[in-house]
């Protein structure tokens, strides 16, 4: 097989790094007059079923990558890219010689994928000009790749003191920032079927979703729900990140389109809250006139990360269509309108990040908000809470203020205050009784 020829130069740039324990496999047999049909249906089912999740976003650099090419998208236009194509040779013979027989391994992955190939296709929402070998190849080394990533990432004893992506400084974060990017994505299904098929070391316990997610922990910016899965690891990523409770309904009252910045809102009473125990970023409330927001964390990464999230729920991906990212960059959008608004925030400990950063995080949040289509809007029960809060609020200054201004708070204001209305009193009854006597004389 062409394949097993190209992959024996594995040998040839790497070495064994260990050996580990097979995997027992349950086959069922298929009689010859009904395997053809099954497989035929089988095919037809799964490629209609199969719904587009990896695309191109027109004029967003942050969807592209800049360092490392994962899957067929811009594996010809990154070729010089920081992490070599020799790198991941490397990483996909250390994952498969861990088994005895490398060619073994290969043809098991090799078929698997093969049989994978028309689905995988049908992920992308453009046509993948490589043939069938070249298609299958670059799966195979890529998904190899994350795979032995993620295991090295979790196990130091598997790493080689010569590794540069593990021994160079900033390698580990820049790549980790590349492989969030929505044109950078496999089909999840493609890197599960190999995580099943090839060689794990013998310490490795945790499913292929616990890896992945505690090699992007740092990436996240909160807390997060575990043991997620999704369409590829970026909408991994959005599963881990949703909010706890579902959309809340409108009361029905005309909703806000729009609220006051916390600068605004803070003069008018309303009082900010870090949330501590959350499940999610996410899980922003506002009772009583008081927003309780979970922290973001704000880091070199947080725009790419947010607004590839952003881009795939523009496309409604999943069987979910509210937009919960979209709509927290909408809410942030409203809320932060300068960065006394940034300043405010940080001193909450709702926004973490630097002191001397507070520009910075003004201009990544702001940029959240361009060209969304915001359609099913997550906060909306919230921006009606905080609607009638500032109504209320807004006629207790109102009467407030006719307090301060009616009432008299000196005993010489009151003094004057009885003249006043006694003056006022004598003018009435002293008109009275002239159109009365006016009245008497000619009537």
């Amino acid at each position: 097989m062409n394949q097993i020829e190209d992959f024996k130069k594995m040998e040839d740039i790497s070495r064994s790094e260990g050996q580990s324990q097979t995997r027992d496999h349950i086959s069922l047999e298929i009689t010859s007059e009904s395997g053809g049909l099954v497989s035929q249906i089988k095919e037809k089912m799964e490629n209609i079923a199969v719904s587009v999740s990896i695309f191109r976003v027109p004029n967003e650099k942050k969807c592209a990558p800049d360092y490392v090419s994962i899957g067929p998208l811009h594996y010809k236009q990154l070729r010089d890219s920081k992490v070599s194509e020799d790198d991941k040779w490397r990483y996909c013979y250390a994952l498969l010689n861990r088994k005895p027989n490398l060619e073994a391994s290969l043809d098991t992955c090799v078929k698997a994928l093969k049989q994978m190939e028309n689905k995988a296709r049908r992920c992308y929402n453009e046509d993948i000009s490589l043939t069938s070998d070249e298609f299958v190849q670059l799966m195979l080394i890529d998904t190899c790749f994350i795979i032995e990533l993620f295991l090295k990432y979790s196990y130091k004893s598997l790493r080689s003191r010569r590794d540069p992506i593990f021994n160079s400084p900033g390698m580990l974060i820049e790549l980790r920032c590349n492989m969030v990017v929505l044109e950078n994505q496999i089909p999840f299904f493609v890197v599960q079927r190999l995580f099943q098929l090839v060689p794990l070391p013998t310490q490795c316990t945790e499913s292929l979703s616990e890896l992945a997610t505690r090699f992007f922990k740092y990436l996240l910016p909160g807390e997060y729900h575990r043991e997620q899965e999704g369409h590829h690891l970026l909408d991994l990523i959005r599963h881990c990140i949703l909010p706890t409770h579902h959309k809340l309904q409108s009361t029905g009252k005309k909703t806000p389109d729009y609220l006051d910045c916390v600068k605004k809102l803070k003069r008018a009473g309303v009082k900010f809250q870090c949330a501590t125990v959350v499940h999610s970023f996410l899980d922003v409330k506002f009772t009583n006139g008081v927003f309780k927001m979970p922290p973001l964390l704000v880091h070199h990464c947080t725009e790419t990360l947010l607004k590839n999230l952003i881009a795939l729920e523009q496309r409604h991906i999943g069987d979910d269509p509210v937009q919960h990212i979209t709509s927290y960059a909408y809410l942030m959008g409203c809320l932060i309108q300068s960065e006394k608004d940034v300043k405010l925030l940080r001193k909450k400990q709702i926004l973490v990040h630097e002191e001397k950063n507070d520009k910075e995080v003004f201009e990544v949040l702001k940029k959240l908000c361009e060209q969304i289509d915001l359609k099913d809007f997550y906060y909306v029960r919230l921006f009606d809470e905080v609607g009638e809060f500032m109504k209320r609020k807004s006629w207790h200054t109102k009467k407030q203020k006719l307090k301060s201004t009616y009432h008299p708070k000196t005993p010489s204001a009151v003094a004057v205050l009885v003249v006043a209305v006694l003056a006022l009193l004598l003018t009435f009854v002293g008109a009275f009784f002239s159109i009365l006597t006016f009245a008497r004389h000619h009537i």
